[in-house]
């Protein structure tokens, strides 16, 4: 048998591919019947907008099941200009925007863009689980930028500065950060941007929880001048709307890069079927309200959460400022990360990521989702509390 796997595939195998093990098993044992409590993905529960679907299939019904242009319709690529100049103050316009199969696909077109065998990437920590394998199929190399755990992973321009080589760059990072809810202030993003500018890097930015802050203000990249030029925005409209099957996505950037973006696109993409684009269209005009409820609902599961596990003798729950996730240190219980999620699942049936998916620092981290509905989070803590009471009883 001719051998079948290059080396773009072990590539792509990527560090944290491992966390999601248990999450497939939860699935299927969900699939069988089985009473489990899934807390380990970020998929909203609810229904997208009804204006959404209501769109696409009115578009379905027209006949919209033909080729699009491969950047995207103009007419979505300018709503979402037009959103994007007015939340950050930069000027853009429909060139400088390309729709992209959700944000994933779009970081990976950025990659494909910037990115040659042997560049290195500066990448904050922790970082989302397909970091690594979408920066190294390119055959760049990653250098991370620690933000460590005992200060609640705080972002360090000092370790990011370290960081900095003569082959660097690009500079990645999400904003609000997945795993941990955290939201980089107008002072950090500045000191981001003063390095880049400095050692002539790009900036890749995944802002797709910017619409779900529920402390504080949301600071875009691109609102920082600096920044300006040398910016790739990445975002989706899967969590701001629950739309994550749509596969609804974009990236902002200069237009020489949308440039080198769409001949990528022609080989890979080949645009995004019309009535997802027509549904998305109508998520940012029609179901412009969509992120407020959103943002509501998971404040309200965030708190069920944090108050639910924050009670709980042996472990320390970093309380989120956006997005759909908490970190919970399980040091405490005498388990790492990896061992909790394991046990976890075997005893109570409870699927949560390991902390280390996302950084080696957050190894003693467990990550869990409040994306379920709230009775499913509250019987969830309900189950690790039992889960953790009895392993400190054995202990003791």
């Amino acid at each position: 048998m001719p051998r079948h796997a290059s080396a773009l595939v072990h590539r792509v195998s990527g560090r944290g591919a491992h966390a999601w093990r248990i999450h497939e098993q939860a699935i299927a044992a969900e699939r069988r019947g089985e009473d489990t409590v899934i807390l380990s993905v970020g998929d909203p529960d609810c229904r997208s907008p009804e204006a959404v679907a209501a769109a696409a299939k009115a578009a379905i019904d027209a006949g919209d099941t033909h080729y699009t242009p491969s950047g995207g319709r103009p007419q979505l690529r300018a709503e979402i200009a037009r959103r994007h100049e007015a939340r950050t103050g930069e000027v853009v316009a429909e060139r400088n925007v390309m729709i992209t199969s959700g944000a994933q696909n779009a970081l990976f077109f950025a990659a494909a863009c910037l990115l040659d065998p042997g560049d290195r990437v500066a990448v904050i920590e922790p970082a989302y689980v397909t970091y690594p394998a979408t920066i190294e199929w390119t055959g760049a190399v990653i250098d991370y930028v620690v933000s460590p755990p005992e200060r609640g992973f705080a972002f360090d321009a000092a370790a990011l500065e370290a960081a900095i080589r003569p082959e660097t760059r690009a500079i990645v990072f999400a904003n609000p950060n997945n795993p941990t809810g955290g939201v980089l202030t107008r002072a950090e993003l500045e000191s981001i941007a003063d390095i880049a500018v400095r050692h002539d890097l790009w900036i890749v930015v995944d802002e797709v929880y910017a619409d779900l802050v529920f402390e504080g203000t949301f600071v875009p990249m691109a609102s920082v001048a600096a920044a300006r030029g040398r910016t790739v925005t990445v975002s989706s409209l899967s969590k701001s709307h629950a739309m994550t099957g749509w596969r609804m996505g974009w990236m902002v950037a200069p237009p020489a890069l949308i440039k080198d973006a769409l001949l990528v696109a022609q080989a890979m993409l080949y645009g995004l079927p019309g009535f997802i684009q027509e549904g998305a269209l109508a998520a940012l005009t029609s179901a412009a309200d969509a992120p407020a409820e959103m943002t509501a609902l998971y404040r309200r599961r965030r708190d069920i959460m944090v108050g639910e596990l924050g009670r709980v003798r042996g472990l320390a729950v970093l309380s989120p400022q956006a997005g759909m996730f908490a970190m919970i240190d399980v040091s405490g219980t005498g388990l790492d990360g990896a061992g909790f999620a394991e046990a976890l699942w075997a005893e109570e049936k409870v699927s949560v990521l390991d902390g280390s998916a996302f950084s080696p620092t957050a190894r003693d981290f467990v990550r869990l989702s409040f994306a379920a509905a709230d009775e499913r989070i509250a019987e969830g803590a309900r189950r690790i509390r039992r889960f953790v009471e009895r392993r400190l009883a054995a202990a003791a």
